[in-house]
């Protein structure tokens, strides 16, 4: 095993196939939006791509890996087909597979994914892996997300390494079960994090904070004991809180129209956390970070569009003058 590693990814790993609809309309509302096609009758539909070996972390690690660290994954698949498709997808984006758990009687992750426009739904179900953490040394960084639920042992597993392991940074992007456990519950992985990412409905929904003012959440975040927090709030851009100062960075500027918009979140946090990894400073790795978001709306899924270290930083010299780091 290689314990050298700059960014170690913990998180399952899932297959996509993007459903491109036809048909369906959105309606939005106070209550956020609703895709709506026909009930009880076939769909016609454009296309179906499966993309292979995906999932928040498995697309944190491929990000790390374009940027040019040493990245591993750790991740749990079935014993089947799907299960050999992602590994061979990421041993191909540059990812040491060697900590990756096939298991027997076990199904790898299959979510659908419903495309409309340039957005879409997912539909997820995890499978109910045995989670344990591997021998995986003294990386530099942990990049923690998604698993399924009930993996309540496994957190407490990764927090006593995290103990037994001060030098090790801890990245939290917290999945969608991770969410629904709650703060008293992972009080141990939020009290060792450095970064956290979260967009604004998942920061009101962990914090419980409808409605709040994005400072007001990122100093109710940093009680938990998060160093740096990153909120992003879409159209809005993103805002970070770091040694008691608030910054907001908005969007880069898009290339060309978004095809669609999944891992754009994936890679707005990853390619911050890949950045510190580098040394640069917060405030650097901020200003980045967008970058990698904007060029992954430009394809489908959430790996395609991750850029090279060279591509981002061509990128941010080209930038209008308007994309820049604001202090508020």
């Amino acid at each position: 095993m290689n314990n050298e590693h700059d960014i170690v990814a913990i998180g399952d790993s899932v297959i996509e196939p993007f459903i491109r609809l036809t048909l369906g309309h959105e309606q939005t509302d106070e209550h956020g939006g609703e895709l709506c096609i026909p009930f009880g009758t076939k769909i016609p539909y454009e296309s179906a791509t499966l993309i292979a070996g995906v999932g928040n972390a498995a697309n944190a690690a491929v990000s790390a890996s374009r940027i040019g660290l040493k990245v591993a994954l750790v991740t749990f698949l079935g014993n089947d087909s799907y299960g050999l498709e992602c590994i061979n997808s990421l041993i191909r984006n540059g990812v040491d597979m060697s900590y990756a758990s096939q298991q027997d009687g076990k199904k790898t992750n299959y979510h659908y994914v419903l495309w409309h426009g340039e957005e879409r739904t997912i539909l997820i179900k995890h499978e109910k892996f045995d989670y344990k953490l591997p021998d995986i040394g003294n990386p530099k960084w942990l990049y923690f997300s998604s698993v399924a639920e009930h993996t309540e042992a496994f957190h407490a597993e990764v927090a006593e390494y995290l103990k037994s392991h001060p030098d090790v940074r801890l990245a939290f992007q917290p999945g969608t079960f991770q969410m629904k456990m709650g703060t008293e519950l992972l009080k141990d992985i939020y009290a060792r994090t450095e970064v956290f990412c979260a967009n604004k409905e998942e920061y009101e929904l962990i914090l419980n904070m409808k409605g709040s003012n994005v400072k007001d959440m990122m100093d109710k975040m940093q009680t938990l004991g998060p160093k740096i927090v990153l909120l992003s709030d879409g159209p809005h851009g993103a805002y970070m809180k770091s040694d008691g100062k608030y910054y907001s960075v908005p969007l880069y500027p898009d290339i060309a129209p978004p095809l669609e918009r999944t891992g754009a979140g994936d890679a707005f946090a990853s390619t911050f956390v890949s950045y510190l990894a580098k040394g640069s400073s917060p405030e650097e790795a901020l200003l980045r970070a967008p970058i990698n978001s904007m060029n992954v709306n430009q394809h489908v899924g959430a790996q395609e569009g991750l850029l090279a270290y060279e591509k981002i930083e061509e990128y941010l010299k080209s930038a209008p003058s308007e994309y820049k780091l604001t202090e508020i």
